[in-house]
């Protein structure tokens, strides 16, 4: 009777989501939200410039950007660099590579702001990731050496990354593996995340789903938890006829409490009706799960509805579904999902517990914009670091107190 009466609730909270969504195509409209640019970032080789070989290959630069408490972390890749700026774009603390070349830089120049730079002499590379914790210590994702890279027994997985941890004030510096501190390496790093307890969380991928590491404040390994595609739980098809796959796109951690959220995206085989042969894949559904990594259980699902586009052709109308991306989890709960559009990024912002569902536009001339890096912080504040034509941008859009005007 209990099983019976949650799943009952389940479908109801579902219905209301897609209730939501529903209301919001009533309307014809997606309301956009406003872009608040905060400063610039020249490109050049000095201190306070971002570095970038080739902006018509700009596809293949290593940026990445973090925000807590109105400050803002960059990682340059290139540059072999990470820059703390305030608000108003003033370098605040620059930590860089003994072999890089603003170290030559530096060494050669008298400058007067000589206390705001740290030298790290681990011989890594930074692909993007970057988080700050409460404390300010920042943690990067670092790609070691050829010569210190592992591959499993079956060679089917390199493990060449780890993650970089170093403390506020630069005093200390060291680097975090599978175990932990001076830990074997890790399979590519999706992503790195810190808790409200300042816990550090890795989630891996692999060619069988995902692997998240959870390590306690000492930086020792808490769990580890792998989520293979083939085991998430399954759905049904859209006739008999059809196998359905399942794929987890994304995993991001709770932040108050031992918790993952699973995005499972779903597609089944489309089959040509005249010939029955399997010619393509269908999109069916987006389920987010709540693992408790403690018990190892799945919570009952919410469904996510997906960006719908339509294209005209030939007198005929084609709807195509499109599953969102899973940006983050606000500390209230909030889920943010996004997904690229022709002008721009469209947000989906969902509470279950409250049933409620936001959708949202970010206008973006995507022309002008090469690259972009995302963060969100846990207060729900969207910062974005824009890579352009003549310069780098930063900017932030305040979902925040959108948010915050539901809740009161």
């Amino acid at each position: 009777m209990k099983k019976k009466i949650k799943y009952t609730l389940t479908f109801i909270l579902n219905l209301g989501l897609l209730f939501g969504l529903l209301a919001c195509r009533a309307s014809n409209a997606v309301e956009a939200i406003d872009e608040n640019t905060l400063f610039s970032i020249p490109y050049g080789n000095f201190e306070e410039q971002i570095s970038i070989s080739d902006l018509n290959s700009v596809g293949n630069c290593r940026f990445g950007l973090a925000m807590r408490d109105g400050f803002f972390y960059f990682i340059n890749g290139q540059a072999k660099k990470i820059m703390e700026f305030n608000s108003y774009g003033d370098l605040l603390t620059l930590f860089y590579n003994e072999d890089s070349e603003i170290a030559k830089y530096l060494e050669k120049s008298n400058r007067p702001d000589a206390s705001v730079h740290n030298v790290i002499s681990f011989p890594f590379d930074y692909p993007g990731q970057i988080v700050v914790d409460s404390q300010k210590n920042i943690y990067t994702v670092c790609s070691i050496p050829r010569e210190r890279q592992e591959k499993s027994d079956d060679g089917a997985m390199l493990y060449s990354q780890n993650v970089l941890r170093i403390s506020r004030n630069g005093s200390s510096v060291d680097y975090i593996g599978q175990q932990g501190p001076g830990g074997t390496p890790f399979p590519f790093i999706k992503n790195i995340y810190t808790t409200d307890k300042d816990e550090l969380v890795v989630v891996s991928k692999t060619s069988s789903g995902v692997i998240v590491y959870w390590y306690g404040i000492d930086g020792f390994l808490k769990y580890m938890i792998p989520i293979d595609d083939k085991k998430v739980p399954t759905v049904k098809g859209i006739d008999e006829n059809s196998e359905v796959f399942q794929t987890v796109e994304n995993v991001i951690p709770n932040i108050s409490a031992y918790k993952l959220y699973v995005k499972v995206d779903y597609y089944s085989t489309y089959f040509d009706e005249e010939s029955r042969v399997q010619s393509g894949v269908n999109y069916v559904q987006t389920n987010l799960y709540e693992l408790d990594i403690e018990t190892s259980s799945y919570e009952d699902p919410v469904t996510i509805p997906p960006y719908e586009e339509s294209v005209v052709a030939d007198y005929s109308r084609l709807t195509y579904k499109i599953p969102y991306d899973f940006l983050g989890v606000t500390k209230s709960g909030w889920k943010f999902f996004i997904v690229k559009t022709e002008n721009g990024f469209n947000l989906e912002i969902i509470q279950n517990e409250s049933q409620r569902i936001l959708r949202r536009h970010i206008d973006v001339n995507h022309e002008d914009v090469l690259f972009n890096s995302m963060a969100l912080s846990p207060e729900g504040l969207l910062s974005v670091l824009y890579i352009e034509k003549e310069n780098a941008r930063v900017s932030w859009y305040r979902t925040d107190s959108l948010i915050e005007s539901l809740i009161k």
